[in-house]
């Protein structure tokens, strides 16, 4: 009698199809998690740009206010040195 060796199977195995099946899910899953963190840093973003706006205009009103305290001060001294200077004549 002839000895015949087994042929393989050619075909798409029950394990191959898992192996694809789980190598699909691993990839859908790092691409949602990468969506999701991609997404929470585009907001966090828009509310750092909307804070950073907020603080420049800010700096930029504390100038102006700076600038009036200043003229005020100026003002308030010569209206000082009018006043002292009305006193000694009369």
């Amino acid at each position: 009698m002839k000895k015949t060796k087994r042929s393989q199977p050619n075909g798409i195995t029950v394990g191959m199809i898992s192996i694809i099946f789980i190598s699909v899910a691993i990839v859908l899953i790092l691409t949602m998690i990468k969506i999701y963190l991609s997404n929470q840093i585009y907001y966090e973003s828009k509310k750092v740009n909307s804070i950073q706006g907020e603080v420049d205009a800010l700096k930029a009103e504390k100038v102006l206010l700076q600038q009036n305290v200043e003229a005020l001060k100026f003002k308030n001294r010569v209206t000082n040195t009018i006043f002292a200077i009305d006193e000694e004549i009369e």
